[in-house]
């Protein structure tokens, strides 16, 4: 036994259709550049420097324990014939734990949940804010629907100059653009 659609149903169905697609249409979207409103904020300048600082001070202490185990190397490389086997072993597991001891400090300063990157967040935060609460404040005001970061993975073929809030965000956060 088949079932019969009403044709009421049917002929709804259809007026329907493209009203779907006119709801879809009216839809504004718009873009901003977060690097370029960094940039452009005397704070991030600030931050970039002070995390420079102190990846400059743990490069110096990585260098520093890269050059104690480079001499161990070399001082094991020179005199390794004239180790007794007990030597031998006891100085391979020094050169072991100090290599070791580099890999953690390196993962420690760098890695992904290292000094660096949880201070950089720590830093970064308050401005990402910022930047959030103006974009959210223009886009309101503007009734955008969506917007894009283009800075950061997000990449756009084609992008109309008139949808980029860019200015308008960096405005709502009071930063001159030196762009004009």
């Amino acid at each position: 036994m088949t079932r019969k659609v009403p044709i009421s149903l049917l002929i709804a169905a259809v007026c329907l259709w493209p009203v779907t697609d006119i709801v879809g249409q009216n839809q504004k979207i718009g873009f901003i550049d977060s690097d370029i409103i960094l940039q452009n904020m005397p704070e991030y300048s600030g931050i970039e420097q002070r995390l420079s600082l102190l990846s400059d001070g743990w490069r110096q202490e990585i260098n520093e324990l890269e050059s104690e185990l480079d001499e161990l190397e070399r001082d094991f490389d020179a005199r390794e014939i004239l180790f007794t086997d007990e030597i031998r072993e006891q100085r391979l597991n020094e050169i072991s734990q100090k290599r070791n001891e580099l890999d953690r400090l390196i993962e420690t300063r760098f890695g992904p949940q290292g000094d660096y990157f949880t201070r950089q967040k720590e830093l970064l935060e308050p401005i990402q804010r910022l930047i959030f609460d103006a974009l959210t404040r223009v886009a309101n005001r503007e009734d955008f629907d969506f917007v894009f970061d283009r800075a950061n993975e997000t990449r756009f073929l084609f992008t109309r100059q008139q949808w980029n809030l860019t200015d308008e965000v960096m405005l709502e956060l009071g930063i001159d653009d030196p762009r004009n």
